[in-house]
C-alpha cells in the first residue's frame, strides 16, 4: 500500500489588503508551485469570499476551504490543478 503524497502547503498572508490584491497575489504565488500543491491564503477583505470562489472557477483550482478564523481573518485553501 502506497502512502498518499504529502501535500505542499504554502501560506500567503494578504490581511489588510483590499480587492483585488488578495486574488492577484494568490495568482502570482501559485505560478511557481507544482501541480497539486496547496496554497493557503489569509485575508480580511469581506469581498475575498466571492473573489476566491470566482478565481477557483476561472483557473481550475480546487477551493478546498473557505472559512472565517477568529478575529475576522478569512482562510482559503486552493489546490493547483494538474
Amino acid at each position: 500500500m502506497t502512502e498518499p503524497p504529502v501535500e505542499t502547503v504554502t501560506t500567503l498572508d494578504t490581511t489588510g489588503l483590499l480587492c483585488p490584491l488578495p486574488v492577484l497575489k494568490a495568482r502570482r504565488a501559485l505560478k511557481p508551485l507544482p501541480a497539486g500543491a496547496v496554497l493557503e491564503v489569509l485575508a480580511t477583505d469581506p469581498g475575498a469570499v466571492k473573489d476566491f470562489e470566482h478565481f477557483a472557477k476561472t483557473t481550475g483550482c480546487e477551493l478546498l476551504e473557505s472559512s472565517e478564523q477568529p478575529g475576522g481573518v478569512l482562510r482559503f485553501r486552493l489546490r493547483k490543478p494538474a
